[in-house]
């Protein structure tokens, strides 16, 4: 049996009719570029979480970078955030010429350790990026305790995590801003790159909208240094059609997540995913961890099952990021599930027989290689 980490196509089958008739309508309008569809998307996602403002940008790094400039980082700015996460949460960084200034983990929720925060705040402490890492949420509430009392920027990373829930409110909603990826893999994944940005606050909102055309509010005046990052009309009309299926995908993903739990829960060799009481952890990855990760990623590969590493390096030992001079044992729980972290096939369309036939080879391998 072949069973894929992730596939897209699945989704489109059981929606192409909706899909397909979505599209068309944009084609036979021809507005590509910020049309209804974006604007009516960008509504909705406004209204699924309950913010203000929610506005399409070209990608889930574009939405990081555009958050930071509209909050007005400045070469040598200090932005504190994780190292265990993809590289955009720090790449966006330091195209603006902060630093990032990284944090080491909850060693169960793999999300920024709290405790360790403000030790590392400094007079040049501009802001800090939490990351809803693996679609569990982030503790919330320490972290804006901690940027009330020394006045930063809190900008949620939400790239992987739409619709998971901190004590019954959903993520993207503490922040002053939060970043949505839709890259296709995502819960509510595009047909290619897409993103956006939320947020309650009039000010940044307006910033956030000049930056998003080249810095300006009428075309050809352009009043503050912006880039070039809307959303197409195309992937928002696909967007929208997804929209109304991803809660029942979340549960479903959550559905699948307590099958790999039970069937793996007795293995003292797996550590499975660890989600607090009071989070909705929505799964974007089933991710176990074992010291014998490599081992099994190969078994599993053999028996025709994709598998992936979601991160093997964290981002203080990257060579992108050596000239700030961390270490090897500086951050020593990223590196510990570095090189323990394993995701497993995680999909809503993903059936019940391929998570038996996963779990079986899981202990296939458990049990030749002893």
């Amino acid at each position: 049996m072949e069973v894929p980490i992730f596939t897209p196509v699945r989704q489109y089958i059981n929606l192409k009719d909706e899909i397909d008739t979505a599209v068309q309508k944009v084609l036979n309008k021809g507005n590509f570029i910020l049309g209804d569809e974006v604007k009516e998307f960008e509504n909705s996602i406004a209204q699924y979480l309950g913010v203000k403002h929610a506005i399409g940008v070209a990608s889930g790094t574009d939405a990081l970078q555009i958050a930071l400039m509209a909050i007005d980082l400045k070469p040598g700015d200090e932005v504190i955030t994780t190292p265990f996460t993809f590289v955009a949460t720090a790449e966006t960084i330091v195209l603006l010429g902060g630093k990032p200034v990284y944090v080491d983990i909850d060693e169960r929720t793999y999300n920024i350790n709290p405790e360790l925060i403000e030790e590392k705040i400094t007079e040049k402490t501009k802001a800090i990026i939490p990351v809803h890492l693996y679609g569990q949420p982030a503790e919330m509430d320490k972290i804006l305790d901690i940027a009330r009392r020394y006045n930063l920027y809190v900008i949620e990373d939400s790239a992987q995590a739409l619709g998971a829930e901190y004590k019954s409110r959903k993520v993207c909603t503490f922040g002053d801003i939060a970043c949505i990826s839709f890259f296709p893999t995502k819960n509510l994944g595009a047909f290619g790159d897409a993103g956006m940005i939320v947020t309650n606050n009039d000010d940044l909102a307006e910033k956030v909208k000049m930056i998003r055309v080249h810095g300006s509010k009428v075309r050809y005046n352009h009043e503050i240094l912006g880039v070039n990052s809307r959303l197409d009309t195309l992937q928002a009309s696909i967007l929208l059609v997804k929209l109304r299926y991803l809660d029942s995908w979340n549960e479903r993903r959550i559905e699948i997540a307590k099958k790999y739990n039970e069937a793996l829960k007795d293995i003292d060799e797996i550590v499975i995913p660890y989600s607090e009481p009071y989070n909705k952890h929505i799964y974007h990855q089933y991710t176990i961890r074992m010291k014998r990760r490599d081992e099994l990623a190969k078994f599993l590969k053999e028996k025709g099952i994709q598998t992936a590493v979601h991160y093997p390096i964290p981002l203080h030992l990257q060579k992108v990021f050596s000239y700030l001079g961390y270490k090897q044992g500086d951050l020593p729980i990223s590196e510990q599930c570095s090189r323990e972290v394993l995701s497993l096939p995680m999909f809503p369309e993903l059936r019940d027989d391929e998570i038996d036939y996963v779990v079986k080879s899981i202990k296939e391998f458990l049990k030749d290689k002893g």
